[in-house]
């Protein structure tokens, strides 16, 4: 339990710290952080933060084809959870 009280909070931290850094590299036109590290820190348990951050930067909101598979990473996520819990009543 104590692993998870910090590995989710972290995770989603570096998640959104991760679509802000991308943002402000766009504006800059810099070498960008690639959609691929983007989703799978969403993947690996950070999408809240993520979509947080996709709303307060107003970053990759446009993009369907991200915003399709940051949605598919969510729902799965979602059933997931839900299986875990069922599993474990």
């Amino acid at each position: 339990m104590s692993f998870l009280f910090w590995y989710f909070p972290l995770i989603n931290l570096v998640a959104f710290s991760i679509i802000g850094i991308d943002k402000r590299l766009a504006i800059q036109q810099k070498r960008r952080i690639s959609e691929r590290n983007l989703l799978l820190s969403s993947a690996i348990g950070g999408t809240i933060g993520s979509g947080l951050a996709m709303l307060i930067f107003r970053h990759k909101t446009s993009k369907m084809s991200f915003l399709w598979k940051f949605f598919i990473i969510g729902i799965l996520q979602v059933f997931l959870v839900y299986f875990y819990v069922i599993k474990s009543k």
